[in-house]
């Protein structure tokens, strides 16, 4: 009997398998429009982020799309390679777009704020690049249905929606200092399985 490594007809391996020891991230699959479209309706004025230049590098910017979002903490859990962009824009001194990840609050304030953050960059109005939304929660338990529906149709305006549960660790200390949440870890893991992310940028 021929064995298998004697058989022409079955493909060997060139490349030595992964190390079973390490889990596979999939990378998120976009699931909404990863580029400003024509005929995307503008906020009001008042309802648009502003713009700050930024020095800074980072593979990643949190924009807060409203006051308590949760940008500082993530900013904390991704110390290094993220940063917070002061709920403003982040513009490139080398005019080069710069990556985003919005954050929000689930309550109806905090969708809305989202939702008028996305319109922004959906009408070309931004300089920046937005993998998508985090949804960090306003509140312990399920969202009513209410919110749920909102969320979906916010999360419809941009290429991916992530949601992070309530922590209520994080409200007695630093989200360094506990252990972090599997839901959370993989929320930054699949970020930063996303290409061109990875280990890259500087916050300096």
């Amino acid at each position: 009997m021929m064995s298998d490594l004697q058989n022409p007809w079955l493909s060997r391996p060139t490349t030595p398998p992964p190390d079973m020891g390490k889990p596979i991230v999939a990378v998120p699959s976009a699931f909404g429009p990863v580029a400003p479209q024509r005929g995307v309706p503008a906020p009001d004025q008042i309802d648009q982020l502003p713009i700050r230049e930024q020095q800074a590098s980072p593979a990643v910017w949190w924009l807060g799309a409203h006051g308590g979002a949760g940008e500082s903490t993530l900013a904390a859990l991704g110390s290094g390679w993220s940063a917070a962009a002061g709920h403003a824009w982040p513009r490139s001194a080398t005019g080069e777009p710069t990556p985003v990840v919005l954050v929000a609050r689930s309550n109806a304030a905090g969708l809305r704020a989202a939702q008028n953050a996305l319109r922004q960059w959906g009408a070309g109005l931004t300089p920046s690049t937005v993998l998508g939304l985090i949804v960090m929660a306003d509140a312990p338990g399920r969202l009513p249905r209410v919110l749920r529906d909102l969320l979906t149709v916010v999360g419809g305006g941009g290429p991916r929606t992530w949601t992070v549960p309530w922590v209520d660790a994080w409200r007695l200390d630093k989200p360094t200092a506990v252990p972090v949440p599997h839901e959370v870890q993989r929320v930054i893991d699949e970020l930063r399985a996303l290409p061109g992310i990875g280990a890259a940028g500087t916050t300096n």
